[in-house]
């Protein structure tokens, strides 16, 4: 056993020399490939955690009008309290919603030049119990004398999740693509390997080698260079999720923090990332063998 470990790395590592050129061009399209694979996977997992965050803190921000009465406002207020699926009322006067808009609005001073604390609508936030309400008591609300305008970021989040499937999509076809170019290119690496060493093959043969231990190393090589092209886009997964990590504590952009992926999910995409290499790599190898290798 010994002996045949020996000999089939020894063989494994001088096919890997031997067409070292095609060799790297498999690896390199491997790891390119499995790098949008992982940033899909990692892209899909953020955007999850960042609905659910969301979701967990819908609000509902009810605009009152500057002109409205002292009765409108009373009755705006009274009409939150009856409403069960509102489980917490907050309420901005002139003065603190004048100063929340100047922060909202810090990178548009042309608009916050146009507002005074008078003409700044007050507003009630309200914390919904189930997000899925949203989108029916913004429309109650709109209704009510004396609202301007009821808002939540439901639309916001249905836009986030939309893109996101969109993008989510264009990034697998790709990567399916250079997933196949890698396969073509690890079965064409493995065809030349067997050609120049047809000579060899036929000496084992004639002295009684099995199918089996002339296929062995031809395979390892096929998975090896799978693995490599793995073992990189783990690298470009992992430094993709650090990177955001940086910009968001390094930006204090704290709205995205829960993009920020834990230690296990991302060593669970970098597992299926290292599973997709392997598996990728004994496919093209198998395939080469199979056709290209008469035992």
């Amino acid at each position: 056993m010994a002996l045949s470990l020996e000999y089939f790395a020894k063989e494994t590592a001088s096919n890997l020399w031997r067409n070292r050129v095609m060799g790297l061009a498999a690896v390199l399209t491997v790891a390119v490939s499995l790098s949008l694979v992982g940033t899909s996977l990692l892209l899909r997992q953020a955007v999850n955690r960042q609905v659910s965050q969301f979701g967990a803190n819908t609000s509902l921000a009810i605009f009152v009008n500057p002109s409205a009465t002292t009765q409108q406002q009373a009755d705006i207020r009274s009409t939150i309290s009856q409403t069960p699926q509102i489980t917490h009322c907050t309420f901005l006067n002139h003065e603190q919603s004048y100063e929340q808009a100047k922060r909202v609005l810090a990178s548009a001073p042309a608009a916050v030049s146009v507002l005074t604390p008078a003409t700044t609508p007050t507003v009630f936030g309200g914390q919904l119990s189930n997000p899925a309400d949203a989108t029916t008591l913004m429309a109650t609300f709109q209704g009510v004398p004396g609202v301007y305008m009821a808002t939540s970021p439901v639309q916001s989040i249905h836009v986030l999740e939309q893109v996101t499937n969109v993008l989510q999509v264009v990034l697998i076809v790709i990567a399916l693509l250079l997933l196949v170019s890698s396969l073509v290119l690890i079965l064409n690496a493995i065809r030349m390997a067997i050609f120049a060493r047809r000579r060899e093959v036929s000496v084992m043969k004639l002295v009684g080698a099995t199918n089996w231990f002339i296929r062995v190393p031809f395979m390892l090589e096929g998975l090896v260079q799978g693995l490599l092209g793995s073992a990189v886009a783990v690298f470009v997964v992992l430094l993709a999720n650090l990177g955001v990590g940086y910009l968001v504590h390094r930006y204090h952009v704290s709205v995205l923090s829960s993009t920020v992926l834990p230690a296990h999910d991302v060593l669970m995409t970098e597992l299926i990332v290292v599973l997709v290499g392997a598996v990728v790599g004994v496919a093209g190898s198998t395939v080469a063998v199979r056709r290209f290798l008469d035992v």
